[in-house]
């Protein structure tokens, strides 16, 4: 079954992924140090185009990340996939 998701709500689960990853410093730590951010420019950092597929590419490069959010709130983990394709675009293996 497909799972559909309008750009709204995978805004706003990319936005609970930040806050995920922001409430503990060893989650947020290693997501500031890939993307070169800092806490002082993060929230506005998050206004910019691609920022939010950004945010969940980080926890979908992690199964344990992943696994953790999605319990955290009792998802489906393909769905953390679908608002990474619909706020980055597909990945390149997923064109046919």
């Amino acid at each position: 079954m497909a799972l559909r998701l309008t750009l709204e709500e995978a805004e706003t689960l990319a936005l609970r992924a930040l806050g995920f990853l922001a409430a503990e410093p060893e989650r947020i730590e290693p997501f500031l140090s890939t993307t070169g951010l800092g806490p002082e420019n993060l929230r506005s950092a998050a206004s910019e185009p691609g920022f939010l597929g950004a945010v969940l590419d980080h926890i979908a490069g992690s199964d344990s990340l992943l696994l953790e959010f999605a319990e955290n709130l009792r998802l489906n983990p393909e769905i953390i996939g679908e608002a990474r394709r619909l706020l980055a675009g597909p990945e390149p293996d997923d064109f046919p």
